[in-house]
């Protein structure tokens, strides 16, 4: 190929393709700049991934989606991903027994599972009602202007009492935080009480993939590659794993906080939450509904039969049941987590099939007060880097961070946008 069949040098490269490189290179090609986006899988979605096997759908990973998010409502067509509820509400094994707790709102059926002293305390109760009423009916904005503090100490504050805090609301929100210690930022605590309140909770009939599989349906033709790692940055573009360079005006490092440090030295490489997700196949539900379990004893942080919130999830006929723990997978917490959930939903599960196990060491970075709920995306080498770890743990948080990038470098290289825009006339 000589130098004039060469195709020009994109305006802009995006490293990874997640949910937040996803958003920044849509967003840079809809200013009419030339993007690539390299990822160095085989599919989108960094952490937030779908894999096929044998009839199932196995989402890397216990996640839920959440459709009250502003950048989900804003970039996804909700409809065209056919999501599947979750109960508004979840069934809490504590010392005393199982107790449910559900939204009365949306379930008002549910109502008498929370009279006073069923589920809780009157006063805790209250508490609870209050502090939800609170986080949901408040702006945004008012939210995230809240000193900082642990969750814990918010709840303590919102006059909870320690045993509903420890049997009922920390092993749930371990599952949330992947912490079980409750020293996560209580900003962020509030924020996903808030879009808990004012969002359903539910699966895509196709697994979580659907997800970023849709922002990259929407990339002109041409912008992604896969099976493109990057290995190193220059100040003009990039070197990929195989020692091509390729050009670029601007980089945009997407990616993990591991990955990110490395590729941009002098960054902090963000600590993170580790969690392992396991699936087992049964002929049967263990119960016969869309709910999560939590376990007070934290041998689990929860689990559920996916294929009553999603049957597609398994093949016909079979049951397919999620359960996630804090760190990495070893042979004795596999056989622990089975004998568990024997006791959870009381039945016989020697018979169940593990058919994958899950181990993400980066699946959340940890956010401990005070913790900045969104922070510039430039670097001090001039390149660019967003991700949940420059924001929240959370779908939104990525997405955001994506869009922040993609403003933040439009606004630093108004030549590249001019150029770009007069180029598409």
């Amino acid at each position: 190929m000589t130098a004039a069949q060469r195709p020009p040098a994109p305006d802009a490269v995006v490293v990874g393709a997640g949910l937040a490189g996803l958003a920044c290179a849509l967003d840079l090609s809809r200013a009419g700049l030339r993007v690539a986006l390299l990822e160095a899988s085989d599919q989108v979605g960094g952490r937030m991934r779908t894999d096929r096997r044998d009839g199932f759908l196995l989402d890397r990973g216990f996640q839920v989606f959440n459709t009250s998010y502003p950048q989900v409502r804003r970039r996804l067509d909700l409809k065209a991903l056919r999501l599947r509820p979750f109960t508004p509400g979840l069934i809490a094994h504590t010392s005393d027994g199982p107790v449910r707790l559900a939204d009365p709102t949306r379930r008002p059926g549910s109502a008498g599972e929370l009279l006073p002293g069923r589920a809780l305390p009157a006063r805790d109760l209250a508490a609870l009602a209050g502090l939800v009423a609170y986080d949901t009916l408040l702006p945004a904005g008012a939210v995230k202007r809240r000193a900082d503090r642990t969750t814990s100490a918010a709840l303590d504050a919102a006059g909870l009492s320690r045993r509903t805090i420890d049997e009922l609301l920390r092993p749930f929100l371990a599952g949330v935080f992947l912490e079980d210690r409750l020293e996560t930022s209580a900003r962020f605590f509030h924020l996903v009480l808030r879009s808990m309140g004012r969002g359903t909770l539910c699966l895509p009939a196709d697994g979580i993939g659907a997800v970023p599989a849709q922002l990259a349906a929407a990339l002109p033709p041409g912008v992604l590659r896969l099976e493109t790692p990057v290995g190193s940055l220059t100040t003009t573009g990039v070197v990929l794993a195989d020692g091509t360079e390729l050009l670029a005006g601007a980089v945009v490092v997407a990616t993990d906080g591991a990955t990110a440090a490395r590729l941009l030295p002098g960054l902090p490489a963000p600590q993170t939450r580790a969690v392992t997700t396991y699936y087992h196949a049964a002929d049967a539900a263990p119960i016969a509904e869309p709910t999560l379990v939590t376990d007070s004893a934290l041998t689990v942080l929860n689990t559920c039969v996916l294929t009553e919130v999603a049957p597609s999830y398994a093949p016909p006929g079979t049951a397919l049941v999620s359960t996630s723990v804090l760190g990495g997978d070893r042979p004795d917490v596999a056989a622990r987590v089975r004998r568990r959930l024997a006791e959870l939903y009381r039945t016989d599960t020697s018979g169940w099939q593990q058919i994958a196990a899950y181990t993400i060491d980066g699946a959340l970075p940890a956010m401990p007060p005070p913790w900045p709920l969104s922070r510039t995306t430039r670097t001090a080498s001039g390149h660019y880097v967003c991700g949940d770890h420059r924001a929240t743990g959370s779908v939104q948080g990525a997405l955001a961070s994506g869009t922040r990038a993609a403003r933040e470098l439009l606004t630093d290289h108004p030549a590249a946008h001019r150029s770009a825009a007069l180029t598409a006339r």
